[in-house]
Order: structure tokens, then C-alpha cells, then sequence
């Protein structure tokens, strides 16, 4: 089993050491480098190549949510910050990230971010999942987004916005994860979207859930 290689970027030495000490005591997961500010880690994480970038929204010279603009097309980039606002959330997963965490979210969290950021999904700190899918909810009277979808593309936009994973979709449909994979690919085609949070706003927005 190849592990995961994780750069973590974050201005303040001890969240750093913090997270190293998490993420090295998994056996899927290693820390490959780390950087104290955000030009650092671009730098870095398009030399090393990593598999996953931690960015800390707050650093010097370029920002968290710069960093996961830059570097969101060529790997995965799961925000981990203290500040819990929408803004931040939504310019995030605007410019690709595939998580977004408090760091108050604990280590467990920490850990299945990167997990599920390996298998195609998007973690984001439950108290701002409910947060925001309260406020996705369609207005009346408001026109809903244009429907591409097919019903079978629709049913699996509906599950991913429910919080369903690949697994559980392809359980709940009774298909296989790989047609799942496939499925969600075609969605963010036509969606036009970066990843399954954009599929999951889609479908709020469309009253689908």
C-alpha cells in the first residue's frame, strides 16, 4: 500500500508539529514537508508533488485560499483553519478544495479528511455543513438552475448532496462504486462544476433535496 504524502502548510510551528504527529502515526499517511507560509508552500507542493496540501487560511505572503486556487487543478487541497465564516467556506470550495475543516474539529476528523479526499469526496467540519445546506434550500417563486441531468445522474446528485458517500451511493442504488465514480464525473461535466460540494449546492439549489 503507497501511502498518502501530505505537505502541511500553516505559519504557526506548533499546529504544524500537531498535525505531523497526527497524520505520521497512520499507516496510510505520511508528511512529506511543510511550510510557514503560502508562497512557500505553491513552491513546494509543485516540486514535491504531494498527494494532499493542508492550508491554513491566514499565512504570509499568499493566503489559504490563494494557495488552493493555484494549486487545486494539480492536487488535493483540504483547508484547515480556525475561522469559521462563510465566506471563507464558500471561496474555498469555489477554487476547489476537497475539505474544509476546523482545526477545533479534533484529529479524527483531520484524518478522514485526507481519506476522503483520496477516494474522490469532500469533507467539510459538520457544524458548517449544517450551517450551510439550511441556506441552500431553493426560495419560493425563485427559478431553479438549469436540469442537464439524466434521472439516474439526478438520483446520485440527490444522495451526494444527502452527505452519502461513493460507497453508500453505490449501496443505495445497488450499482457498483465504479459506476458511481463514472456517474459523478459526467455530473461535474455538465454542471460545469470542480467537485461533489458543487454537485451537493446544485442539487439544494434545484429543490432536488
Amino acid at each position: 500500500m503507497t501511502a498518502t504524502r501530505i505537505l502541511i502548510a500553516d505559519d504557526q510551528d506548533d499546529v504544524r508539529s500537531g498535525f505531523r504527529l497526527v497524520l505520521d502515526t497512520q499507516p496510510d499517511m505520511t508528511v512529506i514537508a511543510e511550510a510557514a507560509d503560502g508562497a512557500a508552500a505553491v513552491d513546494l507542493a509543485r516540486t514535491l508533488r504531494p498527494d494532499v496540501v493542508l492550508a491554513d487560511i491566514r499565512m504570509p505572503k499568499r493566503d489559504g485560499l490563494e494557495v488552493t486556487r493555484l494549486l487545486s487543478a494539480e492536487t488535493k487541497v483540504i483547508v484547515v483553519t480556525t475561522f469559521d465564516l462563510d465566506d471563507y467556506v464558500h471561496t474555498a470550495l469555489r477554487h476547489g478544495a476537497c475539505g474544509f475543516l476546523l482545526k477545533r474539529s479534533g484529529p479524527a476528523l483531520l484524518i478522514e479528511a485526507v481519506r476522503a479526499a483520496m477516494a474522490g469526496d469532500t469533507l467539510i467540519s459538520p457544524q458548517i455543513t449544517v450551517r450551510l445546506l439550511r441556506r441552500l434550500a431553493p426560495e419560493p417563486g425563485r427559478t431553479h438552475p438549469r436540469d442537464p441531468l439524466t434521472p439516474r445522474e439526478r438520483e446520485i446528485a440527490r444522495l451526494v448532496a444527502q452527505g452519502l458517500t461513493n460507497a453508500e451511493v453505490a449501496a443505495e442504488l445497488v450499482v457498483t462504486p465504479g459506476t458511481v465514480k463514472t456517474h459523478l464525473a459526467n455530473v461535474q461535466a455538465k454542471l460545469e462544476v470542480r467537485n461533489r460540494v458543487g454537485i451537493a449546492v446544485w442539487a439544494w439549489r434545484s429543490g432536488l433535496v
